[in-house]
């Protein structure tokens, strides 16, 4: 965590976030690709997911996520491409490094997004400078581009290169935090999923205004703390500092479905979707994990998790989402219905001690699963 004796007042973040990731390095690498919509992702005869769509791919109807059958029925302009993780991470090294020329507070969040703690730059012309200076140089290192967004803390940051994309910079000033989230939509709220947009919508909130004066019982009665948590962000307040160190002991994401499903295909499809997340976490924080979990909540609220671990770590996302895919394929079979998923990972494995020898490579071994 962040030790600078600084004032919540004085506080900033940057947040950056590279534009369509994997399908812009696809069309840097390839020139052939540039300007036409590209997906990222497997097979369509394999279940594969979307991993990542171009701007023009999403024009299309392509998203993140996506069951890869379906965003190839789209259109027949649409070209799909393997993932090439080790690329990815290759860029992404190079991406963190220039967030670490304008500080040394910087918290990966994917392989492509981190926020980074400016609060050093204490005039309003050195913060607009900095962001130039990182969209610059991540241009010029990479060739690709970046979006930035900064505000007085990480939600509002975040939200503000959500607006700013694709390719541009919005640096809210402190101060105008309600005034620049209000008229938006709560979807731009980190944690405001489907599930939850829609409970918010029947109750006629659909802006983060409205969020902010809602009755705070109701919300509380809704979501529990997640909703008081929640109407903070739309009041402008959010504590969170900068986390640099990556002493963690699990990375996790969970998703709640519109409604209950027993459809094997769109369970696969969600739980690719969550191994792609919580992977790129993975990556980003140069981790290889020995533990992977899931967890799944049946219609009648009961909630159940399994997990199996590696004989050794890996952070290859093709690998560990077969074993996922595999563990929860034998877990559901005769679960019927599910309201909720989850996948995880622990057990984690730093660079360093690959280098050890302890380990071989964790990329090229064939896994052994104790069960």
């Amino acid at each position: 965590m962040v030790a600078r004796n600084i004032s919540d007042e004085q506080r900033y973040f940057f947040h950056g976030d590279l534009d369509a990731f994997f399908a812009s390095v696809e069309q840097l690498d390839n020139p052939q690709l540039r300007g036409k919509p590209v997906v990222v992702g497997g097979s369509p005869d394999k279940r594969g997911v979307v991993a990542a769509a171009s701007y023009e791919a999403r024009k299309l109807g392509a998203r993140s996520a996506m069951p890869m059958r379906s965003a190839m029925k789209l259109s027949n302009k649409i070209i799909r491409v393997e993932s090439r993780f080790e690329r990815y991470r290759e860029l992404s090294t190079q991406i963190m490094d220039c967030f670490r020329l304008i500080s040394n507070d910087v918290e990966p969040l994917s392989l492509d997004e981190a926020y980074v703690d400016v609060s050093n730059k204490s005039l309003w012309t050195q913060k607009t400078k900095a962001a130039s200076d990182l969209k610059r140089k991540v241009l010029g290192v990479t060739g690709l581009n970046i979006t930035i967004g900064g505000g007085s803390n990480k939600s509002v940051a975040k939200i503000a290169s959500q607006v700013a994309k694709p390719n541009g910079i919005l640096l809210v000033p402190v101060g105008d935090e309600i005034k620049f989230m209000g008229p938006l939509t709560i979807d731009l709220i980190s944690g405001v999923g489907p599930v939850t947009q829609s409970i918010l919508s029947d109750k006629g909130i659909h802006t983060i205004a409205q969020l902010a004066s809602a009755n705070r019982d109701w919300l509380f009665s809704k979501f529990g703390k997640r909703g008081i948590q929640l109407q903070k962000i739309a009041l402008g307040v959010d504590d969170r500092r900068i986390e640099t160190s990556r002493d963690r002991k699990s990375i996790s994401a969970e998703t709640t479905m519109d409604s209950d499903t027993d459809d094997p295909e769109e369970l696969m499809n969600i739980l690719g979707g969550l191994v792609s997340d919580v992977v790129g976490k993975l990556n980003a924080k140069d981790l290889f994990t020995k533990t992977i979990k899931i967890k799944f909540r049946l219609a009648d609220f009961s909630t159940f998790t399994r997990q199996i671990s590696f004989d050794q770590p890996t952070n290859e996302v093709s690998i560990i989402y077969e074993q996922a895919r595999s563990l929860f394929t034998k877990q559901i079979e005769e679960a019927g219905s599910l309201r909720m998923i989850g996948f995880g990972v622990s057990n984690f494995v730093s660079q360093t001690d690959l280098d050890s020898s302890e380990f071989q490579n964790p990329i090229q071994l064939k896994l052994n699963l104790n069960v």
